[in-house]
């Protein structure tokens, strides 16, 4: 009964018309920037960062949580129609949403997705309503040691289990913690890594950090990747948008295991809504009793993985909100905007910010029943929405970054470090280094000082207490596990390599010459 009381008064919060009236611009630009391929979530919440310094805390983050789980729905528009995912986590749909376009059942497929999306979202929400509580009752008897080990396993969960090489996630990791060291010392009031320059008596800007690594570099990225001159608007009818008895037989099973993978991986640090939704493709596929359908247009491939994105990206807030654990980049985005308001996020926040933590959640009931009545009807919008030409789009979104990061501090010095991050990020992309860790460890590291430091001090530095507790214990122990893997599995990698080369220089050595 306390769950329904403290959610009607977050919905009391989450109903005022200043907080819907942001909720509706989060989800609008959240669909929007989804059914754009090639910006996404990340740069959209980068660029509006600065403008939480100018509403109420609670407004802030409803905001950007509805770009975050928008963009989950507007992101299957493009896989869909175009085979150009506007999303990581949509690249899944265009395995069999391409398909079913191409067989004249677009209609059929966007009407599905938004379905299953909102499905996905709501048992999402029970989810994190139900557990996030229950969570921050335990964080409550944590003390600094194991909030040191919690946030060390989380970043080294998010630099090992995010895509690409392990080593280049810790490598990231490190740089980030790095960075994060830049500035005066809260203890001992000494200026560290500023090579006397005044401006970074503060540290490094974290609006500049995440519009240049996101923002600054997806556009560079970007130019001349996508020709929209291809890009034909196509008419979706009401008609063609009524899924047929069968579609909707074979859609239920995994929309409801869907969003079971999508809600565990969407709560793991370093795991995220694009995981999600690959997992749950697997298992459909799997468990299928033709898997020769999928890729052809089978539905299922479509609802599953929409179910999993969108209530992981629900799910992701647990560890967020409750431990003060950022389970992807866009959720340590999240939490930087929390600490910019002066809110600290952990297990007293449900206590002493309720109007924040229930009026979030209350939100995202809201925003999705937007996100419905936005997607089916403006569908033939959104789709005309591609045809705006990328040589439009790409300058005008640089000019949005720069009077962003400049209205923050009114200083062009971090003008000049977000073109320094953004260089940086695009050189990152070349390389396939992943900006992701290297936000978390940016965002956690001075957070995970101060708890080691406090750790020391309450055991006099005897670094030992990290083990004498249990919980800490546990945390360190699965750390030094994922260390471990993560070295294994990249001297495997390269033992692996040259076994495959000399088959190869053997057989180009054999091949008779023309």
């Amino acid at each position: 009964m306390e769950v329904f009381a403290n959610l009607g008064a977050g919905f009391v919060t989450a109903f005022s018309p200043y907080n819907l009236l942001y909720c509706f611009i989060g989800v609008f630009l959240g669909t929007f920037i989804g059914v754009l391929p090639g910006i996404g979530a990340l740069a959209t919440i980068s660029m509006l960062l600065p403008l939480t310094f100018h509403v109420p805390a609670t407004t802030a983050i409803i905001m950007l949580a509805g770009i975050y789980y928008g963009a989950q729905y507007g992101g299957s528009t493009a896989s869909i129609l175009l085979n150009l995912p506007g999303t990581p986590s949509a690249a899944v749909a265009c395995l069999d949403g391409y398909p079913m376009s191409k067989q004249g059942r677009a209609g059929v497929a966007l009407f599905m997705t938004t379905v299953a999306s909102f499905v996905g979202a709501s048992l999402g929400i029970v989810i994190l309503t139900i557990f996030s509580p229950m969570l921050a009752e335990v964080g409550l008897a944590f003390g600094p040691a194991e909030y040191f080990a919690m946030m060390l396993l989380g970043l080294v969960a998010a630099s090992t289990l995010s895509q690409g090489s392990p080593v280049k996630g810790i490598a990231m990791v490190l740089l980030g913690l790095c960075l994060g060291m830049v500035g005066t010392d809260v203890q001992t009031g000494q200026q560290r890594f500023t090579f006397d320059i005044p401006y970074l008596a503060d540290g490094l800007s974290l609006v500049a950090l995440a519009m240049g690594l996101f923002g600054v570099s997806e556009v560079i990225a970007s130019i001349g990747r996508v020709d929209s001159s291809r890009m034909k608007a196509q008419k979706i009818t009401f008609r063609s948008m009524v899924p047929t008895r069968d579609d909707t037989r074979r859609s239920i099973g995994p929309m409801l295991r869907g969003t079971g993978v999508g809600a565990f991986f969407g709560a793991l640090p370093g795991t995220g809504s694009t995981i999600a939704s690959f997992m749950s493709y697997a298992v459909e596929k799997k468990i299928a009793k033709d898997p020769s359908r999928f890729g052809k247009g089978a539905v299922e491939g479509v609802t599953a993985p929409e179910a999993a994105n969108n209530a992981a990206a629900q799910t992701a807030f647990i560890p967020t909100l409750t431990l003060g654990i950022p389970g992807d980049a866009v959720m340590a985005l999240m939490l930087g905007a929390l600490i910019i308001q002066g809110i600290q996020p952990g297990p007293r926040l449900v206590t002493e910010h309720p109007e924040l933590f229930w009026g979030l959640i209350a939100s995202f009931w809201i925003g999705n029943v937007m996100l419905v009545i936005l997607n089916l009807p403006l569908i033939g919008i959104w789709v005309r929405m591609l045809k705006i030409p990328y040589s439009i789009l790409y300058p005008a979104i640089l000019m949005f970054i720069c009077i962003g990061v400049f209205s923050v501090n009114n200083s062009a010095f971090d003008v000049m470090l977000v073109i320094l991050f953004g260089i940086l990020g695009y050189i990152m992309l070349l390389l396939r280094f992943e900006p992701a860790p290297l936000v978390l460890g940016f965002i956690l590291g001075p957070l995970m000082e101060e708890h080691l430091r406090r750790a020391m001090l309450l055991s006099r530095g005897d670094p030992m207490v990290f083990l004498q507790r249990p919980i800490s214990a546990t945390f360190v122990v699965i750390t030094f596990a994922l260390l471990v893997w993560a070295i294994w599995a990249a001297v495997r990698g390269r033992k692996a390599m040259p076994e495959e080369a000399e088959p190869a220089a053997q057989a180009s050595m054999e091949r008779p010459a023309p």
